[in-house]
């Protein structure tokens, strides 16, 4: 699994601000304002980011994580930051900022146990394709945020891709809801 396909340059698709599902965009006072997406692509892995139910300050970040190609899966949000003995990368999601996470990360997926040849444990993996996240959230205040996103994607027969420590993705939070910054590549 130490294969690595894909080039360590990544691409970043300009992030969106578009209202939520349900959510106005004028948005009276005390009324949810518009939503946020973003999406990007990184080491083989399509992600998408969506705010949804933002209401008084709070709300839940959608994640979906999907390889690009068939036979990847992504690694436990629970695995150690450094693997199991080398192997695999926990999916995060960590924000900084005008924004706090109200609980965990959580993976809407069965874990798996991968067993694997000079590795002395078990590996938790989710299985093959995409899958999503939610991270509850709250704004302390309004001002800019980043959302930090790691993960890493591998497959049994095709090897392992570029592991994402710490992808930044920056967004404005207002009285009304969430807003993108301009991107660029990393």
């Amino acid at each position: 699994m130490s294969l690595l396909r894909r080039p360590a340059t990544a691409l970043l698709a300009a992030a969106l601000a578009v209202p939520a599902a349900g959510c106005s965009a004028a948005g009276a006072a005390g009324a949810p304002g518009p939503g946020y997406s973003a999406r990007f692509d990184d080491s083989g892995v399509t992600v998408t980011l969506t705010v949804r139910d933002w209401h008084d300050g709070a709300g839940s970040l959608d994640l979906t994580f999907a390889p690009d190609d068939e036979g990847f899966h992504l690694y436990s949000t629970d695995l150690p930051t450094s693997g199991v003995d080398g192997v695999g990368r926990p999916t995060t999601a960590q924000v900084a900022g005008a924004l706090a996470a109200t609980a965990p990360l959580t993976v809407h997926a069965q874990l798996r146990q991968l067993t694997l040849d000079g590795v002395n444990g078990a590996v938790p993996v989710y299985p093959d394709g995409p899958i999503t996240a939610t991270l509850p959230l709250r704004a302390d205040g309004p001002g800019p945020a980043t959302i930090h996103l790691g993960y890493a994607a591998c497959s049994q027969t095709q090897g392992c891709l570029l592991p994402v420590d710490d992808h930044p993705v920056s967004l404005t939070v207002t009285d009304r809801g969430l807003t993108a910054v301009a991107t660029s590549s990393r």
